[in-house]
């Protein structure tokens, strides 16, 4: 089973990667852009017995520094996949 984890920064945080994208997007042109926020996608293939508990707590101790991030899981079928 595929697992995808998405992890972003709390509101609030500050985002330097988001705003050096946001300022080069402006440079390049493109117009109406209000702010950009980072975050990064981690995928996992996981044996089907592995349950959202575990996997959040993989996210707490590694994936994930819930201090200044929060984390979304996402349960990947071969539809979502195939979209």
């Amino acid at each position: 089973m595929k697992i995808r984890v998405h992890v972003t920064l709390k509101p609030g945080v500050l985002d330097p990667q988001g705003r050096a994208t946001h300022h080069t997007l402006e440079n390049m042109g493109f117009d109406g852009i209000e702010d950009v926020r980072c975050g990064r996608m981690i995928d996992l293939e996981v044996a089907p017995t592995v349950t959202d508990e575990q996997i959040c707590d993989m996210c707490r101790k590694l994936l994930a520094n819930t201090v200044i991030e929060n984390f979304e899981i996402v349960r990947l079928d071969a539809e979502t996949e195939a979209a």
